[in-house]
């Protein structure tokens, strides 16, 4: 039975648990005052502390302390009233103490919870715990023919570690705790979730298993996956390879693995190393962090709205559908931009449907975040308000001046629909004489359209409008209409 089970694919089941590290967004570093700035010449935020120089002693960044609060009550963690750094000890050039300061034994934050939505169902993926860690600096291979650079800027960088639960089954339940995770990261303003930049980076821990088992097997741990769908393709590659070793009678080793996103796969970059190979011990140089309910309660008082809260407030508010509200709840920064395009124009549904449309399709293919969209929330109420008062047909406005705009800043919407000649005709006269021509041109299926092939009216408003491109649409139905029905 046992044999049949291993032979069929479909009767294995993937087991992943994650590790997200969250970089946050601190003035300094967690022990040192050096800025924590993305973006600088490599080794310019750096110092004594950072660079490890002997005598020098850390101090803990309270602003990180806080920002840990805040990841843990978002995700309904517990918040240990008591905590404290411990020392986890190895050697990488990148580590200049030769040390990493992290928690161990004491996280600040245990035993939480989050729930996904996927295919319409609701899972709950267990947090075992969330702690505070310094970052290491870069190691860069590629500058150099015969020797590696270092930059120590992301050295001592804030960080917070999620750990889930071995609870996730897929690598799509993978990608969307992640983006979960993210979401919520940006919206109470501890991290700004930039995964191109590394500020938020996911370790995967995959192994599989027959259905029905309780029996956690080796796992392969894939290191520093920075995107959501690398961490979906990841984990789905290796999952079906450990699969196929499995039936082919192997032993799945425990191992770190990268992943290639050029070919989808996963390679070997060592053995995995044990807890006890790290030697921690309780950091000497730091007091123990000592919670107490009314810091917890100050905290608590302060939290931001979550994402769940926005998307029933968009709704409520807004009187947007569920899909709209979650296409934009899903970034706050997508929020804050609708927002203040709300309050320039109270056609709220059409400012969901060009911020969930035309305006997410450019974010999209030109990488570009919502905060740096070259397009003013101003400019767009006016594009709206110009399609609303037709002056522009909304085909025009979305395919001719929108790109405009996004193509020169210093446009304005009025100049841009004259210049581009796209102002909507409304003269009945002119749209008569069009729509004669059409049907003059037409005579066979004239006659098929009063025989009763209603479906020709579309026919009729497409030629009216290839060759009259500014006419108004409802005028040139109503138009036709009449002169059909005659």
């Amino acid at each position: 039975m046992a044999i049949e089970s291993m032979n069929n694919q479909s009767n294995f089941e993937t087991v992943v648990g994650l590790e997200i590290h969250i970089q946050l967004k601190t003035a300094s570093k967690l022990f040192a005052p050096d800025p924590n700035i993305f973006g600088q010449e490599p080794n310019q935020n750096v110092s004594f502390i950072t660079t490890g120089y002997p005598g020098v002693l850390p101090k803990i960044n309270k602003a990180a302390v806080e920002m840990a609060m805040k990841m843990g009550l978002a995700t309904n963690c517990a918040i240990s009233p008591h905590c404290y750094f411990d020392r986890k000890n190895y050697s990488y050039p990148d580590l200049p103490k030769g040390f990493q300061t992290t928690q161990d034994n004491l996280p600040i934050c245990t035993k939480g919870w989050l729930h996904i939505e996927l295919e319409g169902q609701t899972k709950k993926i267990q947090i075992n715990r969330i702690h505070m860690e310094e970052d290491a600096g870069k190691s860069i291979h590629d500058q150099h023919p015969t020797m590696s650079e270092i930059d120590l800027n992301r050295a001592g960088t804030p960080l917070l570690e999620l750990v889930t639960e071995p609870d996730i089954r897929s690598g799509e339940e993978a990608r969307t705790f992640v983006a979960a995770i993210r979401q919520i990261a940006q919206y109470i303003e501890v991290s700004d979730g930039n995964m191109q930049e590394g500020s938020l980076r996911c370790d995967a821990n995959v192994s599989i298993r027959l259905k029905g088992s309780t029996e956690l097997n080796n796992r392969v741990e894939i290191k520093n996956l920075n995107s959501l769908r690398n961490i979906k393709r990841a984990i789905e590659y290796e999952a079906a390879n450990q699969k196929k070793q499995m039936q082919q009678g192997q032993t799945v080793q425990q191992q770190t693995k990268g992943f290639d996103a050029k070919t989808g796969t996963t390679f070997v970059q060592r053995s995995k190393e044990m807890a006890f190979d790290y030697r921690y011990f309780p950091e000497p140089d730091l007091m123990p962090i000592e919670i107490k309910e009314a810091w917890l309660n100050d905290i608590k008082e302060k939290m931001p709205q979550l994402p769940e809260a926005v998307q029933k407030e968009l709704q409520s508010q807004y009187q947007l559908n569920e899909y709209h509200a979650k296409v934009i709840s899903a970034e706050k920064d997508m929020v804050t931009y609708f927002k203040k395009v709300a309050a320039l124009n109270l056609n709220f549904k059409a400012i969901a449907n060009w911020l969930s449309g035309s305006i997410k399709s450019y974010l999209n293919e030109n990488n570009v975040a919502i905060q740096n969209l070259p397009l003013s929330p101003q400019k767009l109420a006016n594009i709206i308000k110009s399609v609303d008062e037709n002056i522009l047909t909304n085909n025009a406005a979305s395919k001719k001046l929108l790109p405009a705009l996004l193509n020169d800043d210093n446009l304005t919407v009025d100049y841009a629909i004259k210049s581009l000649n796209l102002r909507q005709s409304s003269n009945a006269g002119d749209i008569e004489q069009i729509i004669d021509t059409v049907l003059q041109d037409n005579p066979d299926k004239v006659a098929a359209f009063k025989k009763g092939r209603k479906g020709l009216h579309g026919f009729f408003v497409g030629s009216v409008m290839k060759k009259m491109k500014t006419a108004n649409p409802a005028l040139v139905n109503k138009l036709l209409t009449e002169k059909l029905n005659q």
